[in-house]
């Protein structure tokens, strides 16, 4: 009997274990703040290189009612303008140091005194178009990402439809994460 329960205590740790290693993107994730999960496509090319368009994605709606956005998160963005909602990258959160940086090339996003890179290691470089937004929150907020704001990105490095265009985020528009 102790065999039998033994080999089933083993069983449980190993499918545990094996199903976390499967799908990191689940470990630590307290679902219980999870009001409703969805099953989405993908469509547009703003994180090629992170999640390709046509690739399906789960969102977790309500997840940040009980959790805290963190650097990097994809999110589900509800954007007033916008007839669907969109998906982007969290790279700075509330408190975050941001700067631009011009170059000869063009502006470095920096988050904190670190340039910002995308999910391939490429650092984001924008044109002056692209900066215009952004220059005006530096500007207003001295550097600083206001409370229950966020600066969103896409993964190409020279800009999407994100907070390069549309500014920074308010929090209540983020609808939930998205995982793989």
């Amino acid at each position: 009997m102790f065999l039998i329960i033994s080999g089933f205590l083993v069983f449980i740790f190993f499918f545990y274990f094996y199903l976390n290693k499967l799908d990191p993107s689940l470990e630590n994730l307290n679902k219980e703040c999870v009001i409703q999960t969805e099953k989405k496509i993908v469509q547009g090319n703003s994180l090629n290189g992170l999640i390709e368009s046509g690739e399906v994605v789960e969102i977790l709606f309500d997840y940040y009612n009980c959790n805290e956005v963190e650097r990097e998160d994809v999110v589900l963005l509800n954007y007033p303008g916008f007839e669907k909602p969109i998906i982007k990258i969290v790279k700075g959160v509330s408190g975050d140091r941001f700067q631009l940086k011009e170059t000869e090339q063009g502006w470095h996003v920096l988050i904190n005194g670190n340039i910002l890179q995308n999910s391939e290691g490429i650092p984001y470089l924008l044109n002056e178009k692209r900066v215009g937004m952004l220059k005006l929150y530096e500007k207003d907020y001295r550097g600083i990402i206001p409370d229950n704001t966020l600066l969103l990105l896409g993964n190409l490095p020279s800009g999407s439809i994100d907070s390069t265009i549309f500014g920074l985020v308010d929090k209540s528009g983020i609808l939930g994460k998205a995982i793989r």
